[in-house]
């Protein structure tokens, strides 16, 4: 059973010892730290907007959340079960004071947790996340007397106003995707993006083949959009003889396909399929995290533009965005962020963009995928010692690989010729996660083996 507190959020199993887990108590006493937040940098009448995800514990970890706003004084709009990017559109096109979204997206069924969002519709920024979690531990609140407290209403068409705001993008090719006629297979893992997908698809005129689209939170396999995971999918794509598959993740952030012959598409080629559309029709810089494939790069060198890197985390990567002013950004776990729309990971705009691609091509989806370079990655941890000092294990090897492009904006991140390693130390446990990548599996495994052993020498020797 797992508790873990971060800047933008709480997320825990169900259940077991406040504190230690997500319980009841815990919900309330970080719903309350932020709506401290809130009402500190807020005057008049506050509105927050809350949604969830299909996930078993959400109706009652919802109630909670909305009903200790209430206790606050706060008002509620309650999207009910919605994508978290569909909450993060409602609270900026309302101009709400914020926003919380209950789901532990890729997580399994026994997990939840609480997002928070700022009055833009994005995550917290870490200052204010900081903040949040100390009130959270002093647990010093001032709750609304009888005649202040505040109200819940509840909104059922945000799904459809999203659809709609998509369908708008000039970006977006409804017509060419409307006459296209596409089959495609959803897999909704029994959450909300069995309902808003295939609701998306069937404004333009997809025939939609639905397997586990039944949003009872019953999740029909591992809910993290891998291959492993998504061999229903993959199956399904040929027995119904489909243009191709879709695959989400709880609440509809992340997006990963399936080819008309049952291969993945990869979730890592997720963004680089759609900035590859994107850049076809208009000029612009890109960004990703650090541990996302080198294909975004390259692909954006294509149309003669810049890719920029973030530290991993999607606020971090709106934070770059914004920064150089990209057109398109997001992450190699499927997140893609489009700001003509918002800035956050979309699985919504992100079909339609990759639609739309498919549409111009005039191509297959797995032609589309094998005229990108191919890449292979290995993603492995390397546990040590709470007494270890990972930072000065990676001080050294960014010492040592000084003559190697390198970056240290999040842990090290060391770019060779035809491949790179990141290492990133763990903010929850005495953990370096290794991410390698380069154009043979074989290779990925190599050049991660030696740093394992790298690193496995450098802890011996502390």
């Amino acid at each position: 059973m797992t508790l873990i507190k971060s800047i933008s959020g709480i997320r825990g199993t169900i259940g077991g010892i406040p504190g230690e887990n997500f319980t009841p108590l815990d919900i309330v006493r970080f719903t309350s730290a932020y709506g401290k937040w809130i009402k500190e940098n807020k005057s008049g009448e506050i509105m927050v907007y809350t949604g969830r995800d299909s996930r078993i514990s959400g109706s009652m970890a919802h109630s909670l959340v909305n009903n200790t706003l209430v206790g606050i004084g706060i008002n509620v709009v309650d999207l009910g079960v919605s994508p978290t990017p569909t909450l993060g559109i409602a609270v900026n096109s309302e101009k709400a004071s914020g926003g919380i979204m209950l789901s532990a997206s890729h997580n399994k069924k026994e997990w939840n947790a609480l997002k928070l969002f700022n009055s833009k519709g994005e995550f917290i920024n870490e200052e204010d996340g900081i903040k949040i979690l100390k009130y959270a531990d002093n647990i010093n609140f001032s709750y609304a007397n009888v005649h202040e407290l505040g109200t819940i209403t509840s909104r059922e068409d945000y799904i459809e106003k999203h659809i709609n705001k998509i369908l708008k993008l000039e970006s977006v090719d409804k017509v060419g995707i409307q006459n296209s006629k596409f089959k495609i297979v959803v897999d909704g893992i029994n959450s909300v993006g069995g309902v808003a997908i295939p609701k998306l698809l069937d404004s333009l005129n997809v025939e939609v083949v639905k397997i586990n689209c039944n949003p009872n939170g019953n999740f029909a396999h591992d809910p993290e959009p891998l291959a492993e995971n998504l061999k229903e999918l993959c199956d399904a794509v040929l027995e119904n003889k489909a243009d191709l598959g879709i695959a989400v993740d709880p609440d509809v952030d992340r997006l990963v396909f399936v080819d008309e012959k049952g291969k993945l598409f990869s979730e890592e080629y997720t963004l680089v399929a759609c900035a590859d559309y994107i850049l076809s029709q208009q000029k612009g810089k890109t960004v990703s995290n650090l541990s996302s494939t080198r294909a975004l790069s390259d692909v954006t060198k294509k149309y003669g533009e810049s890719c920029f890197s973030s530290a991993v985390g999607e606020l971090n990567v709106v934070k770059e965005m914004k920064k150089v002013s990209a057109v398109i950004g997001g992450e190699g776990n499927g997140g893609v962020i489009y700001p003509k729309l918002h800035y956050g990971r979309d699985a919504m705009v992100g079909t339609a963009l990759f639609l739309s691609l498919v549409t111009s091509k005039q191509k297959s989806v797995s032609e589309i995928r094998s005229s990108y370079p191919s890449y292979f990655m290995s993603k492995n941890k390397i546990s040590a010692n709470e007494n270890v000092n990972l930072d000065s294990i990676l001080d050294q090897l960014a010492k040592e690989y000084s003559n190697e492009r390198i970056s240290l904006v999040d842990g090290l991140k060391i770019d060779f010729p035809e491949m790179w390693v990141h290492l990133r130390k763990s903010n929850t446990e005495p953990v370096i996660r290794i991410y390698t990548e380069a154009t043979t599996k074989s290779e990925a495994n190599k050049l991660s083996n030696k740093f394992i052993s790298k690193i496995n020498h450098l802890i011996e020797k502390i």
